[in-house]
């Protein structure tokens, strides 16, 4: 089997099956580049109501240049990866100061933008401008792996630069078959990861339903559910926080995270890393020695590798405190919804609210 052969199969199986994305409606380098940058590490089904609410916001480059850093930061939260938003941003600032505005029409030009790589300056310049730039996510890479037989991991170099090789030679390939009005660089690229999505799945995949059965070296060999091989996985690492909820007079305070931090920009309630065995003389440390703290919640969740375990305590006080070691605002509960919080401590706002 050449490789080549599935180039048309694909192009066809993807005309009757692609699912109808928002984006996809659309040629607007803009819209396409901010749908590639929210799909980084992130489910479809999550993206598309934040795409459309950006969208409907922030419409083009100038007003996503323009546009006050918390409300971008607003738009992006809950979707995680939050530098992906500032690079967003920090890319059509120079797009505005040094291209007229006007969004590159070449890899290498999408390529200097902050935050994008190999692959989205690809995709990018595929799907806008129906060129023959090849792409590899983990998608395209198990649907290569598994017709090729590569029962290497992907993430070895040695493989990963024959599967872009590969999808370099198909992507133009593709193009070669293009009639007039066809845009093949841009349908065959989406078909790949479409059928790595849809039906070339790391587990169960639907192999019935594959236009590309018949030319599977995984399938002929029995091999599908062990190719490719998966990289181990980093350790988990257990953190534990601890924070508080100073109420004053129905006004809570609230930080803003500093630049240079995991999720700078943000905005959440005081709080500290602990030791697992550490008790409330940590009130004392953040000069919080304001009354009786009451546990308002315990908040679980991951990042990355690792699996954080935040306490939050509730603190009604009196009299304003000085709080001389923090730096940041007395809101009301009414206002926190207009603030972007980290996903942890929009939990706990909800439950404050409630």
């Amino acid at each position: 089997m050449h490789i080549r052969s599935i180039a048309a199969p694909l192009l066809k199986w993807f005309a009757g099956n692609a699912r109808d994305l928002p984006w996809r409606r659309t040629r607007d380098p803009y819209a396409i580049w901010v749908s590639e940058i929210m799909l980084q590490q992130t489910q479809v089904k999550t993206v598309i109501p934040y795409w459309q609410r950006w969208m409907e916001q922030l419409p083009d480059i100038a007003s996503l240049a323009a546009a006050a850093d918390d409300s971008v930061i607003k738009l992006w939260e809950g979707l995680g990866y939050y530098s992906r938003a500032r690079n967003l941003q920090k890319s059509a600032k120079l797009i505005g100061d040094e291209l007229g505005g006007r969004f590159p029409r070449d890899v290498a030009g999408v390529l200097a933008l902050p935050g994008v790589g190999r692959y989205t300056g690809g995709a990018i310049c595929s799907i806008a401008y129906n060129q023959p730039e090849p792409i590899v996510d983990g998608n395209v890479a198990r649907l290569l792996a598994r017709l090729l037989g590569i029962e290497q991991s992907p993430k070895d170099k040695a493989v990963a630069d024959r599967l872009w090789s590969v999808a370099d030679d198909l992507v133009k390939h593709a193009v070669s078959l293009q009639k007039p009005r066809q845009r093949n660089a841009s349908a065959f690229n989406q078909a790949m990861m479409e059928l790595g999505a849809l039906v070339c799945r790391p587990r169960n995949p639907l192999c019935g339903g594959c236009p590309l059965q018949g030319c599977c070296t995984a399938r002929k060999e029995n091999k599908v559910e062990t190719i490719p091989a998966l990289a181990k996985r980093a350790a988990a690492t257990k953190r534990r926080f601890i924070g508080f909820i100073i109420n004053w007079r129905g006004k809570v305070f609230v930080q803003r995270r500093p630049s240079g931090d995991v999720n700078a920009g943000f905005w959440e309630f005081p709080n500290w890393e602990v030791s697992a065995d550490a008790g409330a003389a940590h009130l004392a440390k953040a000069n919080l020695a304001l009354g009786q703290a009451e546990l308002l919640c315990v908040i679980h969740h991951s990042v990355t590798r690792y699996r954080n375990r935040l306490e939050m305590f509730l603190l009604r006080v009196s009299r304003k405190p000085r709080l001389a070691k923090l730096h940041g605002e007395w809101i009301s509960l009414e206002e926190i919804d207009k603030f972007p919080l980290t996903a942890a401590h929009r939990k706990v706002a909800k439950r404050l609210q409630t």
